[in-house]
């Protein structure tokens, strides 16, 4: 069944509505990728900003302009938003180099469809101003997989945080900056997304390590085979 079913707005122009709104409250695993596969983090600018976006647009009202936002956030100085109102609450998250893997929790209605399309929009602006270029940068509309079981939720950020690990980009998941797990096993991070009561329900930090580095081989394992299907 197709995800999205296509309406026209109000200024004649066709776009894709999502079937199954997305409900309050739930968790889901969303997921959204490059047009063609293009690589669309060149460097750690471009990671930190994408990561800059996901804290600020996850706040109902963020303190300042996200310019201001991210000069604080690159001198350690970003205001604390542990007690302001979230628009959608962040459970996981992992940036790679053509694709954003994300496990968000709805908290208002609309929530996660409002945030995604401000991330998406404020890095693609970002993208193709420093490369000067113009169009689309991302495939299409995110997609979205709910996650029902609290078992399925501590798999699914395994998952997610082993991706550059799967990808052969780094040996260790805690060696990739740019996602949770740092946060996860308590290791100090540039910017800390994930609310530590979100993380690990009731798996303490060794336990998850050992999770996580349990299925390196296997998950390596499935993707090379899914890679060579593909050939």
């Amino acid at each position: 069944m197709q995800e999205y079913e296509i309406v026209i707005n109000h200024r004649g122009i066709e776009m894709p509505l999502r079937k199954i709104p997305l409900a309050k409250d739930e968790i889901y695993h969303i997921y959204t990728r490059s047009i063609a596969g293009f690589k669309v983090f060149d460097d750690h600018i471009d990671y930190n900003r994408l990561i800059g976006a996901i804290k600020y647009y996850s706040l109902t009202t963020p303190p300042c302009r996200l310019s201001a936002f991210d000069d604080l956030l690159k001198l350690g100085k970003a205001p604390d938003t542990c007690n302001l109102k979230q628009l959608v609450k962040i459970i996981a998250y992992c940036v790679m180099p053509t694709h954003i893997h994300l496990v968000i929790q709805e908290i208002r209605d609309g929530g996660i469809s409002n945030f995604m399309n401000l991330i998406l929009k404020s890095y693609g602006k970002h993208y193709n101003s420093k490369h000067g270029r113009k169009g689309p940068l991302w495939e299409g509309p995110f997609k979205n997989v709910l996650v029902k079981t609290s078992e399925q939720l501590i798999h699914l950020t395994r998952y997610v945080h082993l991706n550059p690990v799967t990808a052969f980009i780094v040996n260790k998941p805690e060696e990739w900056p740019y996602s949770s797990y740092r946060e996860y096993i308590g290791i100090k991070a540039d910017n800390n997304i994930c609310p530590p009561e979100n993380r690990l329900d009731d798996m303490d930090v060794e336990s998850y390590i050992k999770f996580v580095n349990d299925q390196i081989d296997y998950q390596r394992t499935l993707a090379v085979i899914k890679n060579l299907l593909l050939e």
